[in-house]
């Protein structure tokens, strides 16, 4: 929208006019999300709606590192559950054993982890005993 506002004409006059040829022109139409109910109404209303929304579109926690870490260890069940092979239930908890190894070093923020690394082996084991075709 390059056009200025003509001298004479009330800017909300002129605002009206446009917003109407844009819908004349279907300009409304193409919008992502047209024609359906805006997401969080029913939610009462945050200030900080659009930062708390761009952080989790991001994956970006809010929580310190050391509880932001309790927090995957404590989502690692349910991941292992929900794996498909023995080899992503072993990515899965190799990756979280490296991370509280890195964790027990050098302490991150926050409150102490008291965490162990899951046992690979045992924990593999009773992934194929519940995935075992009945």
């Amino acid at each position: 929208m390059t056009e200025r506002k003509p001298p004479g004409v009330s800017f909300e006059s002129w605002v009206d006019r446009q917003i109407h040829e844009a819908q004349e022109r279907g300009d409304f139409s193409r919008l992502p999300g047209f024609g359906k109910p805006i997401a969080g109404l029913e939610r009462p209303y945050d200030e900080a709606w659009w930062i708390k929304q761009k952080m989790q579109r991001e994956g970006v926690s809010m929580l310190p590192p050391a509880l932001a870490l309790r927090k995957e260890v404590e989502d690692v069940p349910a991941a292992v559950a929900a794996a498909r092979t023995e080899s992503a239930v072993r990515r899965i908890l190799t990756e979280v054993n490296e991370k509280i190894e890195r964790a027990v070093r050098m302490p991150p923020e926050g409150p102490p982890l008291h965490l162990k690394p899951f046992d690979v082996e045992a924990t593999v084991r009773r992934w194929r005993e519940e995935h075992r075709p009945a």
